[in-house]
């Protein structure tokens, strides 16, 4: 007689049909579910309380500068990349209020923001975004300073990830060692082959949630098959970065003609910045009533891309395109690591589908090294 639940780091396996009774499970320990699901011609993430309403049958077509939906053979639920959207934007929100300010009697009185936070379950993250969360906790919530905010709504997440079966043409993870496969960090991650689930347990909570679903230990079989598939995903990988002589490659290079090259091209439209899982550059506006008797605190989304984010007194330090594209993409995989102790970039490859004009990291730090000032 099998047990009620599967322990921790068990693989198990489910019929495509028991994710709805998971989904159950979420919903009534107080999670509010957030996945994918097609909207506008694209795979975006929004909150979800049905498998139906996940991307059943969509896939995606990925190139730099442009991104597509089209139809699978099979009705596979996470055929799909990568979408347009992170999972930042439900830990560090576009726009978040932090305080506001009343006048009352001649006295000011200062009133802390009342966000209210949901425990997000998130469905469908991919292990180049779980490394992207990792990085932005060891921003956020490691060393001196510890970003409150971003605790709040990090620490109750529930995470259910999906091992990746294959890339899209602007995919890079291997190269930066964070997929196609998660190794961990997450409660449960599934793997969907043609006629079933496998999963793993990550967690105590991963394993409460498998709570009445008619689940089976995985075979051998079961686990061969969807190892093979996450290997294939990494085998039809089309972009690779060398990754050892960064960042001293950059470093050394900060007048290459390359940086004139690219500037020809880049519309300095921050695109790259928004859609990107790791970059956190963020700015604070403050508004006020025309009786300056009341104010706000914001914190907004900025971008090192916008041309006032480096004007400082006296000045703007970078005011050219090619000052501001090499400092994205020096600090990305150069002096992020100087201060992080990791990559800034998970190899996820938005910023080359979601540039308009089809700018390729990849393909730009290769140039550098072709061609790279002795």
């Amino acid at each position: 007689m099998k047990p009620s639940l599967p322990r921790v780091a068990a693989s198990v396996v489910v019929s495509k049909a028991s994710l709805q009774k998971v989904f159950d499970n979420m919903r009534v320990s107080g999670f509010s579910l957030v996945g994918p699901t097609v909207r506008e011609g694209a795979i975006v993430l929004d909150e979800l309380t049905q498998m139906s309403e996940l991307p059943v049958g969509w896939s995606d077509l990925q190139a730099p500068g442009g991104y597509r939906l089209e139809r699978t053979r099979e009705p596979q639920y996470f055929a799909y990349s990568c979408g347009p959207q992170s999972w930042k934007k439900y830990l560090l929100p576009a726009r978040l209020k932090l305080f506001s300010v009343e006048k009352e009697n001649g006295n000011w009185r200062v009133q802390p923001a009342q966000n209210l936070v949901p425990r997000y379950a998130f469905i469908g993250v991919r292990a180049c975004e779980l490394s992207a969360i990792a990085i932005q906790d060891r921003v956020f919530m490691t060393g001196e300073f510890r970003d409150p905010h971003y605790a709040r709504r990090r620490e109750p997440i529930f995470i259910l990830a999906v091992q990746c079966t294959q890339s899209a043409s602007t995919c890079f993870c291997v190269s930066m060692k964070t997929g196609p496969r998660a190794a961990g960090g997450f409660d449960l991650a599934l793997t969907e082959l043609p006629d079933t689930f496998v999963v793993e347990v990550g967690s105590e909570a991963g394993s409460e949630m498998l709570r009445d679903t008619a689940w089976a230990p995985a075979t051998a079989f079961d686990l061969g098959r969807a190892t093979q598939a996450c290997q294939r995903a990494g085998r039809e990988m089309q972009r690779q970065m060398r990754t050892d002589d960064l960042p001293g490659l950059l470093y050394n290079n900060l007048e290459h003609p390359r940086w004139d090259e690219v500037a020809t091209r880049c519309l300095s439209c921050a695109n790259c910045t928004q859609v990107c899982p790791t970059c956190f550059c963020v700015n604070v506006e403050d508004h006020s009533n025309l009786k300056a008797t009341a104010a706000e605190r914001t914190r907004v989304w900025d971008s090192c891309f916008a041309l006032d984010f480096s004007h400082v007194h006296g000045g703007n330090i970078r005011p050219t395109i090619r000052s501001r594209y090499r400092q994205w993409l020096t600090h990305k995989l150069a002096s992020w690591i100087d201060q992080f102790g990791v990559s800034g970039c998970v190899g996820c490859g938005r910023c080359i589908t979601w540039c308009p004009v089809g700018i390729d990291l990849t393909e730009e730090v290769q140039a550098i090294r072709d061609k790279a000032i002795k």
